[in-house]
């Protein structure tokens, strides 16, 4: 048993978390601020990404969704991948991966 404290990790990426079969880590995109992009990708690792505040845009395989609090993304092994923050506030994700991708 292990309990996170994410409040805690407010870098831009921070790993907080590992086993052999998976990983989490807390991402904060200031507002304006975009990771990825067409060669970001995962060859073997789902990523689900957990919108804990704020709101943006996530453009997966070409495709351009709009993400908010509460949402939960789910991004597959291959797919090209990028978040941006469109709002005025932080945009912050708790992201896990199934294999460790980190």
């Amino acid at each position: 048993m292990n309990i996170i404290d994410t409040e805690a990790h407010r870098g831009f990426f921070d790993v907080v978390a590992s086993t052999d079969r998976s990983q989490a880590a807390t991402m904060v995109l200031s507002p304006g601020q975009s990771t990825g992009g067409p060669e970001n990708r995962h060859r073997n690792s789902d990523q689900w990404l957990f919108v804990q505040a704020g709101s943006g845009v996530a453009t997966v395989g070409g495709e351009t969704y709009q993400i908010e609090a509460g949402d939960l993304l789910l991004i597959e092994p291959g797919e090209a991948h990028e978040i941006h923050n469109d709002g005025e506030e932080p945009l912050t994700t708790i992201n896990v991966y199934a294999p460790p991708e980190y």
